[in-house]
């Protein structure tokens, strides 16, 4: 108990960048239109995959929920960054800076499942066409889904108790944008031992290499699949779905692990917090362009749909 009185720290103060004094402006207006354009995009495949029959298919139902934990991520960490810009107002609350931390990790290990559930889904599809409706019904789906976030709530809540365990007597400011685990842990004063073996046995194998595992797997059987179809034109149909989702994972992974997996005393804050950025805003942004125009059906129930809205008015 001795190390936890050490902690009188009330609220923090988010540094972002110190160093681009004069480009607020610039930065608010470029953050507030990747904002609205992914709020916009995700709301829209959500929209689509509920008024369009087509789309009524465990793989859009899963893509849905993937668009909504996108809307949910960005939101966590963009508003506040846009009124620390326009309001000169940095500083959050301790209790404000948890808060965030749990949500911004639990988002990003429910998308992890997510996207391992969706490599499977592709998978059984592919590879098991006559049970596929029969073993990815909707009850099947909501379960898994409900899964992956139980399982995003369990690994977030682990880590946001072994930082508000760690006593943060250096100083209150973070040099970030947001409450994150990196930052964080550069502010305590204690060992931070622990956490670091929680991030790589826990993030790093189970909520990172575990799905990872589950995607590979699942594309080696859809690629040897493929593969053996003689029908051109069904292999560059499913080509495109899975391309979708691999450009989906290749991005999400590929920014995550430079993020979290690498131990604490390498983090270089001042270049890292820009590939966290890019992470946490360019992945949302991007996820419902990638199916959008990668996507044949999604391209189409936007046709139809925006010709019924024409007609109707």
């Amino acid at each position: 108990m001795a190390a936890r009185n050490l902690t009188a720290v009330t609220e923090f103060i988010l540094i972002g960048f110190p160093n681009h004094a004069g480009l607020e402006a610039l930065f608010f207006i470029l953050l507030l239109f990747a904002y609205l354009i992914s709020v916009v995009g995700n709301i829209a495949i959500i929209f689509l995959t509920r008024v369009d029959p087509h789309l009524d298919t465990p793989m859009y139902f899963l893509l849905a929920n993937l668009s909504f934990l996108d809307i949910c991520y960005i939101s966590v960490t963009v508003p506040k960054m846009l009124v620390s810009l326009v309001a000169k107002k940095r500083s959050i609350t301790y209790v404000g800076c948890m808060a965030q931390l749990f949500f911004i990790i639990f988002l990003e290990g429910g998308e992890c499942f997510l996207l391992a559930i969706m490599a499977v889904d592709r998978y059984l599809a592919i590879c098991n066409p006559l049970r596929y409706n029969i073993i990815m019904n909707r009850g099947a789906c909501s379960v898994l889904v409900l899964g992956a976030l139980l399982a995003g709530s369990a690994h977030s809540l682990l880590h946001t108790l072994l930082i508000c365990w760690l006593p943060f007597c250096r100083t209150n400011e973070i040099n970030h944008f947001f409450c994150d685990i990196p930052p964080l842990l550069k502010l305590s004063c204690s060992s931070i031992y622990v956490n670091e073996v929680v991030l790589y046995a826990v993030s790093g194998v189970f909520v990172g290499l575990g799905p990872l595992l589950f995607i590979f797997l699942s594309y080696v059987c859809i690629i040897s699949a493929i593969l053996r179809m003689r029908s051109v034109e069904g292999r560059h149909k499913i080509f495109s779905t899975c391309t979708s989702h691999l450009l989906v994972v290749a991005l999400f992974y590929g920014t995550g692990s430079f993020t979290y997996v690498r131990p604490a005393t390498s983090y270089a804050m001042d270049h890292d917090k820009q590939v966290s950025l890019l992470y946490n805003v360019l992945t949302p942004l991007l996820n419902p362009i990638i199916y959008s125009l990668r996507n044949s059906e999604v391209k189409r129930a936007l046709r139809n749909t925006l010709r019924r809205f024409c007609v109707q008015t």
